[in-house]
């Protein structure tokens, strides 16, 4: 089945300032970027109604050049968040490398998931993606093979594991030769989702799922320690070496 389209929540009148929303975007080459870049500001400029916005961007990799993701930095933005926006352009059917190592790290053990790991849990999570190919791309009888939606369970169950709420993706597809009506429709939604979250309709036939139990064997600490101690010898080694 084709891929959610979102259209513009109405204007009724009854609007109240959003939740804090944290927007994570991770673009290798966002000084290139058609649309991703367009959002990432769209996303940082003031509320259109003059009212405070709480959105909060985190351009990851122009804060995280070398890849030493700050973990506590992190999980003490997205714990405070309702709402956590990944925006990112989709590579390879996935996300960029480095949004693929701040889910690997901060979405950690004991604190996301797992014995303990609560810390996300009752949340929203929206992936706002972009491809390249076209959407006629993604279909049985083209190149893609499949469906958007086929390449989308990662992230589902990523919300899931970590007690969130996985909303329906906002997708551009065929994003390098989109036209600027086609961009500037696409910010509209982006933009209105944004502000006036969580009032959004199709939420309320959305259901939070409680995530499956991971026993507490599933990481073992002896473990870990020992392959980070084993990580740490090997480092030592290559310095004595050089």
């Amino acid at each position: 089945m084709p891929t959610n389209s979102l259209t513009p929540v109405p204007d009724d009148g009854r609007r109240e300032l959003p939740h804090d929303v944290v927007v994570i975007t991770a673009h290798p080459q966002m000084e290139h970027s058609r649309v991703n870049r367009r959002l990432m500001r769209a996303a940082r400029k003031p509320r259109p109604d003059g009212q405070p916005s709480s959105v909060i961007v985190r351009d990851l990799y122009s804060l995280y050049p070398d890849y030493l993701i700050d973990v506590p930095a992190e999980q003490a933005l997205i714990v405070d968040a309702k709402l956590i926006v990944w925006q990112h352009p989709i590579q390879w059917y996935s996300m960029p490398a480095l949004m693929k190592l701040w889910v690997d790290d901060v979405l950690a053990f004991g604190w996301a998931y797992g014995p303990g790991g609560t810390a996300l849990r009752g949340k929203d999570l929206w992936l706002v993606a972009t491809t390249g190919g076209p959407q006629e791309s993604y279909h049985p009888s083209s190149y893609n093979r499949y469906f958007f939606d086929a390449f989308l369970p990662p992230y589902e169950q990523t919300a899931t594991l970590c007690g969130m709420r996985f909303l329906p993706p906002l997708v551009l597809h065929g994003a390098h030769k989109a036209d600027d009506a086609a961009i500037l429709a696409h910010l509209k939604i982006y933009i209105d989702r944004l502000h006036r979250y969580p009032e959004w309709p199709e939420l309320n036939e959305l259901l939070y799922k409680l995530p499956d139990v991971v026993p507490e064997d599933a990481r073992p600490e002896d473990e870990e320690e020992e392959e980070e101690e084993k990580k740490e010898e090997d480092q030592r080694q290559r310095q004595e070496a050089a």
